[in-house]
């Protein structure tokens, strides 16, 4: 049998100091548990006051550290190579913490399938900058008429 991935794709996911909480791993899990994404890969980074950084791959389901994203950790592959990890530290800034996810477009298995099956193929795919996200929702929300 051969596994079939959809898209993948990262995040990186900042905190001031170390406060986060569980609420971010029950949100992810609600799309995880849709079967809209598959987690892939989950590392948490600590960048200290003095740019230190400590890197803890999320695969110990039975830690208590990581009580809240255990059931997400499933299907996870630990595809993210040491040296990805140290960029992204790298480009935290101090005093910060991040929880780096990899994740699957699951909901595009089934369809890449059929693409194949058909002979189509993938000319183009691009994520649209969070930023430009933002333009666009302050145009929408601006009344018809003012400037």
């Amino acid at each position: 049998m051969t596994l079939t991935l959809g898209p993948l794709e990262y995040l990186v996911i900042g905190f001031n100091g170390n406060h986060f909480d569980g609420s971010i791993a029950r949100e992810i899990g609600k799309v995880v548990e849709s079967r809209t994404i598959r987690i892939v890969d989950l590392v948490f980074i600590h960048r200290d006051d003095t740019g230190k950084a400590l890197i803890a791959e999320l695969d110990a389901k039975s830690d208590p550290r990581f009580a809240s994203f255990a059931g997400l950790l499933g299907d996870t592959m630990g595809l993210f190579t040491p040296e990805d990890l140290e960029v992204v530290a790298a480009s935290m800034p101090d005093n910060t913490s991040a929880l780096v996810v990899l994740f699957e477009h699951h909901w595009a298995v089934d369809v890449k399938v059929a693409l194949e099956a058909a002979g189509g193929f993938l000319i183009s795919r691009s994520v649209i900058p969070p930023e430009v996200l933002e333009e666009v929702q302050a145009e929408l929300e601006t009344p018809a008429g003012a400037a």
